[in-house]
């Protein structure tokens, strides 16, 4: 294996499958396989989840809500995709913890740093929910912060994509795929692979960013094993 621990990355959207909003609970189990595969290879694994296929902040402050409260609301559906993706999981026999930056705790356990190093420790996959647990702060940067803390080797944003292009490749039919980018260079050009704190603090700790499609078989488990897939954001 190329990566011993990963902080994956998975957005909201990735749960919903095809529909067009919600979770499809065949993409989950899908995507738990997938968790499972690369937890059996000896990876461990910590995860951030979005929200954004049940609620998004951002959105929610243009239709008139304070974003304060819509963060607060995005967080909390964050929850909702951790319990189901946990339970999935559970299912399959890869034993999963929520632990969650708001106190929800008949639910979930707070965050807890030395708990959740003790978990991936023993095998156990740690999803981490309600982002920072502040408004204004999104899941990317989670993500990073959790990777920070845990002592990731990766980041690994998994997503509806292949990678990183140099503009939208769902607008753009002649955009370029970046195989490998530095963090400098993601910045200059204002690429949206994740917002500019959490690739600040990747840079500044010097972790790698994968970015790739986890819709596509076996992508997640041949990224930790080193091959190319996808963009490597690094320096």
């Amino acid at each position: 294996m190329k990566y011993k621990r990963i902080l994956l990355k998975l957005s909201g959207e990735v749960l919903m499958g095809n529909a067009g909003h919600g979770i499809d609970q065949a993409t989950v189990y899908e995507i738990a396989e997938e968790i499972r595969d690369i937890r059996k290879l000896g990876v461990e694994v910590g995860i951030v989840l979005g929200g954004g296929n049940i609620y998004r902040g951002k959105t929610g402050e243009k239709e008139g809500v304070d974003r304060v409260t819509g963060d607060y609301i995005g967080m909390v559906a964050t929850v909702i995709n951790a319990l189901v993706l946990q339970d999935a999981l559970n299912k399959l026999g890869t034993p999963a913890v929520v632990q969650t930056s708001l106190n929800l705790e008949k639910i979930a356990e707070p965050y807890n740093h030395t708990k959740a190093i003790g978990y991936l420790n023993d095998g156990k996959i740690v999803i981490f929910a309600c982002g920072t647990g502040n408004p204004y702060f999104t899941t990317d940067t989670a993500a990073a912060l959790r990777a920070v803390e845990t002592k990731a080797d990766i980041v690994m944003k998994a997503t509806k994509v292949n990678g990183v292009y140099d503009k939208d490749p769902e607008v753009h039919g002649d955009a370029v795929l970046y195989p490998e980018i530095s963090y400098s260079e993601v910045i200059a050009h204002d690429l949206k692979v994740m917002d500019l704190t959490a690739i600040t603090l990747c840079k500044e700790n010097d972790i790698p960013i994968a970015v790739f499609n986890i819709r596509v078989r076996d992508n997640l488990k041949k990224a930790v094993l080193g091959e190319t897939i996808g963009t490597i954001v690094r320096r």
